[in-house]
């Protein structure tokens, strides 16, 4: 009995996802930008956000016919995040910009979603400012490399305009926004 419930679940499964069409494709073009929630780049007793977690990415379809229905997006992404250190009367205020190259895989899981996932690598620019009473002139800026993985969906209600929603380690553990294709 399992290996029949198993057996018809596997086929609706398959049956499902046969249905289903690739929303992004080699040549076109998609504009995201998020809000995020949650970020990653600051976290403790003290700290206060100042600039929300915003980015901006923009893809470029670049392969098709990728495991039969996927596709691959190569392009560039943007984020930015600020934050604030305060104890005693001295602190720091913080800005933090993400700058990286994203590459995703596109393949469709659900109808009428561009399902993806991916892999961004970057350059992390932290820059601190310190304020209130001066401690020993000291600076805890530190700039490196970024890497990320997320995965994401945009639903789009128009041919053009979407909505989207992406987890994953970046500027934020959560980016809601939109996506427009160009």
């Amino acid at each position: 009995m399992k290996k029949a419930v198993f057996t018809f679940a596997a086929m609706m499964i398959a049956l499902a996802m046969s249905a289903q069409e690739n929303l992004f494709r080699k040549g076109d073009k998609a504009l995201n930008v998020g809000l995020g929630l949650g970020t990653t780049l600051y976290s403790g007793a003290g700290f206060k956000g100042t600039i929300p977690p915003v980015s901006v990415s923009l893809e470029y379809g670049f392969k098709d016919e990728v495991l039969e229905k996927g596709s691959i997006g190569l392009g560039g992404y943007l984020g930015i995040a600020g934050s604030k250190y305060e104890f005693m009367g001295f602190g720091w205020e913080y800005t933090y910009i993400i700058v990286g190259a994203r590459g995703v895989f596109h393949y469709p899981l659900v109808n009428k979603m561009d399902t993806y996932t991916g892999m961004m690598l970057g350059y992390n620019i932290i820059r601190a400012k310190e304020i209130g009473t001066p401690l020993l002139g000291v600076s805890p800026s530190a700039s490196g490399v970024a890497w990320s993985w997320f995965a994401g969906a945009r639903y789009y209600f128009t041919d053009n305009i979407g909505a989207l929603l992406e987890l994953g380690y970046g500027i934020s553990y959560l980016n809601l926004g939109l996506a427009v294709k160009l």
